[in-house]
C-alpha cells in the first residue's frame, strides 16, 4: 500500500530567520495523524538566514541525520566535533544519554538549507557519537545511513537504511524493499513511486510492498528510508 503526503499538507513554521516545513510533528505543529512512521520521527525541511542558526541545545536518545542541500551548516558540540557541512555531505550524531550541540549558518551573507532527520535508537541512554561524510552528489542510488555501516555508509543505532535517490530525467529504478515499511520523500524533480506522481515536498509511505518502481520523469533529488 503506498499513501501520499503532500507538500502542502506538512507543518510550515516561519520565525525571524527560521523558515521550516515539518513532515511530522515537531515543537508547535501537531498533526495525530503524523506523528512519525516506524523509527523515523522527524523529516524537517530548514532555511537559516545568514549568520544564524540554532544555538547550542541538548538532545537525548535520538540519531540524527543531517544533509545539506544549499549554502553550508557550522556544527559544534559537546564531544568536541566542530565542523562544516556542506552539499554532498551527510552527517549523523547519536544523542544517546546526552549531548550538546549547535547549527549555525557558516555564512553571513547567504542563507543555508538543510534536512534534519531524526530516529528513534533501538536502545536508550547509550554513548554519544559522531559521523561525517561526502558522498559527493553524482547521479546514482547511494546508501549513505544504514544499521550496519555497510558499504561505507554511516553507521546508526537502528534497523534503517537511508539512500540518497539522484536519478537524471528519464531514468528507472526498481528497489527492493527489505524491511516492513518505505518512506520516500522528494527533495527536487518529478518522480513516480510504483505509480504515485511525487514533486518537491511529497512524500510516500510504504507498506506491504517488496519492490518499489521509481520512475524520474525529470532530473530527480530524492531520499528512501527502509525501515522496520
Amino acid at each position: 500500500m503506498i499513501t501520499i503526503r503532500r507538500s502542502a499538507d506538512r507543518g510550515h513554521v516561519v520565525h525571524d530567520w527560521l523558515d521550516s516545513h515539518h513532515t511530522f510533528s515537531f515543537g508547535g505543529y501537531y498533526d495525530p495523524a503524523h506523528t512519525g512512521f516506524g523509527p523515523l520521527r522527524v523529516l524537517n525541511d530548514d532555511r537559516v538566514d545568514p549568520g544564524a542558526g540554532f544555538p547550542p541545545h541538548a538532545h537525548r536518545n535520538m540519531e540524527i541525520v543531517s544533509i545539506v542541500l544549499d549554502g553550508a551548516l557550522r556544527h559544534e558540540d559537546t564531544m568536541g566535533n566542530g565542523s562544516v557541512i556542506r552539499p554532498g555531505d551527510v552527517q549523523v550524531m547519536r544523542a544517546g544519554r546526552f549531548v550538546q550541540h549547535s547549527e549555525m549558518n557558516a555564512s553571513r551573507t547567504e542563507p543555508v538549507r538543510f534536512l534534519q532527520i531524526w530516529l528513534l535508537p533501538r536502545a536508550s541512554r547509550g554513548e554519544p557519537g559522531y559521523a561525517q561524510r561526502d558522498f559527493g552528489l553524482a547521479d546514482g542510488v547511494t546508501l549513505v545511513v544504514s544499521g550496519d555501516g555497510r558499504d561505507g555508509s554511516l553507521c546508526v543505532d537502528q534497523d534503517a537504511d537511508l539512500w540518497r535517490v539522484r536519478l537524471p530525467a528519464g531514468t528507472e529504478h526498481t528497489h527492493p524493499v527489505r524491511k516492513r515499511r518505505g518512506w520516500v520523500h522528494v527533495i527536487d524533480g518529478t518522480l513516480d513511486v510504483s505509480g504515485a506522481r511525487l514533486f518537491p515536498g511529497d512524500a510516500v509511505a510504504v507498506t506491504d510492498l517488496s519492490t518499489l518502481s521509481l520512475v524520474a520523469r525529470t532530473a530527480v533529488d530524492a531520499l528512501l528510508f527502509d525501515l522496520p
